[in-house]
């Protein structure tokens, strides 16, 4: 049996015997003493999963596939880290903090397509504007911060100026 028939076959187990205890508590034949398997709990705190799951699989398909197209990963990558980022802001209640892991989430995309794929210098642009935004957008969410936003986001402006600028002198 190949990896993901078993894996496929793993999954399907644990949802009909997921099903079946659902099924025997609503019968009243079997009682669920813990709110974490009420479905309504598990859906109102968990609902990110059907964004990071689709995500892993897209990776799963690219890393196994026989001629895999990094194209996969630009979804995967979104899917994954927008789902990452909805699911800690509903766990921690940080939706004020966490909102600009949406832009990372296209950069990451962006970046997996560039290192998978044919590594074409055209994507960094989108990736380092989209990351460097994110990154000064997560370093402003957080507020307090005096000392992110005096001394980290000034260097990394620095930094990324020289880079360009050092960079335009070799082509």
């Amino acid at each position: 049996m190949s990896n993901r028939h078993r894996g496929t076959m793993i999954a399907g187990v644990v949802l009909i015997i997921l099903g079946v205890l659902f099924l025997l508590s609503n019968f009243g034949l079997f009682e669920i003493y813990f709110d974490i398997f009420d479905i309504g709990f598990l859906f109102a705190h968990f609902w990110p999963m059907f964004l990071i799951i689709p995500g892993v699989i897209f990776h799963y398909a690219y890393f196994t596939a026989k001629a895999p197209d990094a194209g996969l990963l630009v979804p995967g990558g979104i899917l994954l880290v927008t789902g990452l980022t909805c699911q800690i802001s509903m766990l921690f209640d940080l939706w004020s903090f966490m909102w600009p892991g949406f832009i990372l989430a296209v950069a990451v995309g962006l970046f997996e397509l560039y290192l998978f794929g044919t590594r074409e210098k055209g994507l960094l642009i989108p990736v380092f504007i989209l990351g460097g935004l994110s990154l000064i957008f997560f370093t402003f969410s957080l507020g307090s911060s005096w000392v992110l936003r005096t001394y980290l986001v000034p260097i990394i402006l620095i930094v990324g100026g020289i880079l360009i600028v050092t960079r335009n002198r070799r082509i």
